[in-house]
């Protein structure tokens, strides 16, 4: 399959306030001439991002406002998206995190990640693949996950579920496609320095975090080539293949101490 050509072609991304999804934005207005489709709750990022983007890389960009937990707002974006008939690919990012013993997890706040990252996600990628999946149609749907999907991360138990049913999920779809010009990726990057891992309570995490640059650049190269499965940095998918022969309670019982520990130290400053 020929890898996407994206100039001029509109492309949509989700969580594009902030984070990976703001530099997956920049990175392909700026490298790859894409006009953009940027999706997120707060209105005023969006507007910044759009002005800042048309004036300096000279590309066109549509704002939607929508929060992602919501099913009306789910379906409005994706509505709205391909309304024209001429949209070419999608990366679904939006997500949100706790980290802290699940116990204290309120239940609203479970709900809430539970409809931002798995139920807004398969609605959008339902209506999506209805879209593109039919003969002529050329594009690609990537969805954002985490290394957090193949490796359970403890004290970070709700959002590690989540991702483990998006990297199920999109890999399975993947091979359920029917047109060959359509296709499906699923990007699991580990740690990354963004607004999501600001908090004090991941001080003690930081030399582990990617450079967002870096991680929306591999993120984009996944979607152009069209992987399957991808996860950025070398170390990481090295890492990952010797993981895969430990032991999972061994992987499992060293990474609930180092993030103990780091919120340990949190609750101390």
């Amino acid at each position: 399959m020929k890898k996407l050509a994206l100039a001029n072609k509109w492309i949509l991304v989700t969580g594009a306030s902030s984070g990976l999804g703001k530099e997956m934005a920049r990175q392909l207005a700026h490298n790859f001439k894409a006009n953009l489709i940027i999706a997120a709750r707060r209105a005023d990022k969006l507007n910044e991002l759009k002005t800042e983007l048309e004036s300096a890389a000279g590309v066109k960009v549509k704002v939607i406002v929508a929060d992602l937990s919501k099913t009306e707002d789910t379906d409005r974006l994706v509505a709205d998206s391909i309304a024209d008939g001429d949209l070419y690919g999608a990366i679904l990012n939006a997500g949100v995190t706790f980290f802290g013993r699940h116990s204290q997890l309120p239940w609203a706040d479970f709900e809430n990640i539970l409809n931002t990252n798995v139920k807004g996600v398969v609605r959008m990628t339902n209506a999506l693949v209805s879209y593109f999946d039919k003969p002529g149609t050329e594009g690609a749907l990537m969805l954002v996950s985490s290394m957090a999907g193949y490796f359970p991360v403890p004290y970070q138990a709700a959002y590690s579920g989540s991702k483990a049913f998006i990297t199920a999920f999109g890999s399975a779809l993947h091979y359920e496609v029917k047109n060959p010009t359509f296709s499906i990726t699923v990007f699991a990057p580990g740690g990354i320095a963004t607004e999501m891992t600001e908090g004090k309570s991941f001080n003690d995490l930081k030399g582990w975090l990617m450079p967002v640059k870096q991680a929306a650049k591999e993120a984009i190269h996944a979607f152009v080539a069209r992987k399957f499965n991808y996860m950025p940095g070398l170390m990481n998918r090295i890492g990952a293949v010797f993981m895969n022969f430990l032991p999972k309670s061994f992987l499992t019982g060293n990474m609930a101490r180092v993030y103990a520990k780091a919120l340990l130290n949190a609750e101390k400053e």
